[in-house]
């Protein structure tokens, strides 16, 4: 199968074609995987090229990366892939209004709901060899993760089921939702360093950004046995603590060390 990117940045690589030049490819794909998120315009693949993908002959699967932000803030409480959307950021709305708009495309189309995306280059190892690292207790509050190679390894067996037309909705989150305080002291036992002294969430807030703050105004578990069993996945990084050591070794691997 040839794989074609699309970049505003590309880099020279044979198959990572400009954004704005991606008219030719979209005409001859089967399959598209949309990750750009919707800004304050709407969201800027459909925005471009959505007559393109209602046009192109081959096309059968739509894949669009959307976030369980859409179910907003539910005090600690479960949701499942059915429950339905209660958005309570303007971010998290438009990300509503993009899914249903590429739910409406005649082919399969499966919407990811990602929960936050940490990998290599993207954990809180970064932040402790920064020294940015925040030790934020907020008691009860809890976060989903995915790692982002279980988001590409669900993404690839959705593709391979090879799915009739029509929409499904699956959550990309792993097993155990945590806090965050644990994640940073895991990280730091990881490294072998002492972690950040605890911040209660009240003191931490007056120091946040306005989207760090939505965040952390929302609370909710995330649950994926139906995503799990629908494209019979176990996830290769249940918690964040299998993440972690592997992020780690994949670095210092990478390093030599």
């Amino acid at each position: 199968m040839a794989v074609t990117v699309t970049s505003r940045s590309p880099t020279g690589e044979s198959n990572v074609i400009p954004f704005a030049a991606a008219g030719a490819a979209i005409a001859a794909a089967t399959h598209i995987i949309v990750t750009a998120a919707p800004d304050e315009n709407g969201d800027p693949v459909l925005a471009r090229y959505a007559a393109a993908i209602a046009a192109a002959p081959n096309l059968r699967y739509i894949g669009y990366l959307s976030t369980t932000g859409i179910y907003g803030n539910r005090d600690g409480g479960w949701v499942d892939e059915d429950t339905p959307p209660d958005p309570t950021s303007p971010r998290a709305r438009r990300r509503v209004a993009a899914e249903a708009a590429w739910a409406k495309f005649p082919v399969a189309v499966d919407i990811f709901r990602l929960a936050g995306i940490y990998g290599p280059g993207r954990s809180m190892f970064d932040d402790l060899r920064a020294g940015a690292a925040r030790r934020v207790v907020k008691p009860g509050h809890l976060f989903g993760r995915i790692h982002r190679d279980d988001i590409a390894q669900g993404v690839i067996k959705a593709i391979q089921r090879n799915p009739s037309p029509g929409v499904q909705k699956f959550n990309f989150s792993d097993d155990e939702p945590a806090a965050s305080a644990d994640v940073v002291v895991e990280a730091a036992r990881l490294l072998g360093v002492t972690p950040p002294e605890p911040v209660p969430y009240e003191i931490a807030a007056a120091k946040m950004s306005p989207m760090a703050l939505s965040f952390w105004a929302e609370n909710r578990r995330v649950a994926n046995a139906k995503t799990k069993a629908a494209l019979g996945l176990a996830w290769r990084y249940p918690s964040y603590r299998e993440g972690l050591a592997a992020i780690l070794a994949e670095e210092r691997g990478q390093q030599g060390l």
